[in-house]
C-alpha cells in the first residue's frame, strides 16, 4: 500500500492562488501563501519598513486567502532570509500577532527558519498558511448571475500602505471573518499584486460567469493592492446596503456576473 493510499489528498480544480485538497471524511486542506522581497529595514532594501510591520503584513495576506474559502487556519509556516537577532526576531513577531488576529495560538501555531550561516543586507520573506475545513464550508465557485462585485479597500503598495491603514482605508484579516460570517456574501477574494480586475476575472470564471466591469473612474482595477489591501466580495444588488452596515471601510462597486452565453 503506497502513502498516497493511505492518505489520499485529492486536489481541487480551482483558478485561485490557493491550494486545496479533498481529504477524507469530507475534510478540505487549504494552503496560502505570500512573500515579500526589499522590503523591510535594511541597507539595501528598497522600501524601508520595521520588521514587525513587514511580518505582519506578510502573514495578513497569506491569512486572508485562506480564511476567503472558508477555512480556519491552524498553523503558519514562515521563511525568513534574515538572521534571527534582531530583524527575524521582529517579523516573527509581526506573524505572530497576525496569527492571534485569526484566531491561532501564536506560540503554538507558528514555525519556521531563519538564515543563520551568510550575513544579509537585504530582506526576504515568505509565509505559508496551511488551514482546514468541511468540505461542504468551501466557499468557492458559489457566485450567482447578477452579483454585484464590491471591493472594500482601496489598492494601495509600497509606501502607500501604513499611511491608507492608519485612515481605515485597506482591508484587513478582520474584514475577511466578518464578511464571511455574512450570510448574503456569496464569495470572497483577497486582491494583491495582478489588482482587482484581475482577480474579478478569477471569481468570474469560478463560478462559470463572466464580469462586465463598473464605476473603472471610481477606483483603479488595474492598479496592484500590495499585501492584499483590498477584498472582493460577491452579494445581490439588493443587500449592498447591508454591507454598508457592517463596515465604515471605502466599499466600491466594480462589476457585475453575468450569465454566459
Amino acid at each position: 500500500m503506497t502513502q498516497n493510499q493511505l492518505y489520499p489528498l485529492l486536489p481541487v480544480k480551482t483558478n485561485r492562488d490557493t491550494l486545496i485538497f479533498k481529504l477524507p471524511n469530507d475534510g478540505a486542506l487549504v494552503v496560502g501563501c505570500d512573500s515579500a522581497g526589499g522590503i523591510g529595514p535594511k541597507r539595501l532594501d528598497k522600501i524601508k519598513v520595521d520588521a514587525f510591520t513587514l511580518g505582519k503584513f506578510t502573514a495578513r495576506a497569506a491569512l486572508m486567502d485562506v480564511l476567503a474559502v472558508g477555512a480556519y487556519p491552524t498553523c503558519i509556516v514562515d521563511t525568513l532570509a534574515v538572521e534571527p537577532k534582531p530583524t527575524g526576531n521582529e517579523i516573527l513577531k509581526g506573524i505572530r500577532a497576525e496569527a492571534a488576529k485569526a484566531g491561532l495560538d501564536p506560540k503554538l501555531a507558528v514555525t519556521g527558519s531563519t538564515e543563520k550561516n551568510i550575513k544579509v543586507d537585504q530582506t526576504g520573506i515568505g509565509v505559508t498558511v496551511i488551514g482546514t475545513c468541511p468540505y461542504k464550508h468551501l466557499k468557492i465557485g458559489s457566485s450567482k448571475p447578477n452579483d454585484i462585485v464590491a471591493a472594500l479597500g482601496v489598492p494601495c503598495v509600497g509606501e502607500e500602505v501604513l499611511p491608507a491603514e492608519k485612515t481605515g482605508q485597506i482591508a484587513d484579516t478582520a474584514d475577511v471573518l466578518m464578511l464571511r460570517n455574512a450570510d448574503f456574501i456569496h464569495e470572497l477574494i483577497p486582491v494583491g499584486s495582478t489588482g482587482i480586475k484581475r482577480e474579478t476575472q478569477t471569481l468570474a470564471e469560478g463560478s462559470n460567469l463572466r464580469a462586465t466591469m463598473l464605476n473603472q473612474n471610481e477606483i483603479d482595477v488595474e492598479k496592484s493592492a500590495g499585501p492584499a489591501t483590498v477584498i472582493l466580495a460577491t452579494l445581490a444588488e439588493n443587500n449592498l446596503e447591508n454591507l454598508h452596515r457592517l463596515t465604515n471601510k471605502p466599499i466600491a462597486i466594480v462589476a457585475r456576473l453575468c450569465a454566459l452565453p
